[in-house]
């Protein structure tokens, strides 16, 4: 498969995957509505970030291993559920903002680094992305493939999700939209939390095969 063939391939493949509700989605949106437009952006940062690990083991073949070892998997979702629901929990207990001068400075407190090594490990350490990297790179990968060619492939998947997740903040921080969530204030991030407890719990509970 020659390098368009393969950019058509992953762009409709990991377009849809990007774009279909999961932790990641979960946590911008409550980044963005919690802590504000940069937030959200450098959460989604972190994201793409996050994949690049994805992509490296998997590159180098691993992701095979991994999606065939049961106790490599089982590992990797107690620390993958166990780290959502941890987030999940913090959503829980928001509180409710007392005036929008509380709202600026809890946007400020909240830093760069730290929304971009949340996106990193939300999306670091999901246990579903090695059986899904097995499956893409399968589709596009071939032995005699050069070096740069993987590497292109991989910078495309991560700029895919960064935009997908750079579309979210953008509607998500529309002054029309972001009105209406700030009303809500806590009430979304304790529904958001629990959905991010919800999804922990079914990412640990799922069997492994």
């Amino acid at each position: 498969m020659d390098l368009i063939q393969g950019l058509l391939l992953i762009t409709s493949i990991h377009l849809l995957a990007a774009a279909s509700p999961g932790p990641d989605f979960v946590l911008v949106s409550q980044q963005t509505l919690s802590h504000g437009k940069k937030a959200g952006l450098m959460c989604s940062i972190g994201i793409a970030l996050g994949l690049s690990i994805h992509i490296l083991y998997s590159a180098f073949g691993l992701a095979v291993i991994i999606a065939n070892s049961s106790s490599a998997l089982w590992a990797i979702k107690i620390v993958g559920g166990s780290y959502l629901i941890y987030l999940g929990v913090k959503g829980l207990v928001a509180r409710p903002h007392s005036n929008n001068e509380e709202y600026r400075e809890n946007i400020k407190k909240h830093s760069s680094g730290k929304s971009i090594g949340i996106g990193f490990l939300c999306n670091a350490l999901n246990p579903k992305a090695p059986i899904y990297f097995v499956s893409l790179f399968t589709l596009v990968l071939s032995p005699d493939m050069p070096l740069y060619q993987i590497g292109i492939y991989g910078m495309w998947m991560m700029l895919i999700q960064l935009a997908w997740f750079s579309a979210v903040v953008a509607l998500l921080s529309k002054p029309s939209v972001n009105k209406r969530f700030k009303l809500l204030g806590h009430w979304i991030d304790r529904i958001l939390g629990g959905a991010m407890i919800a999804l922990g719990v079914k990412v640990i509970a799922t069997r492994t095969n």
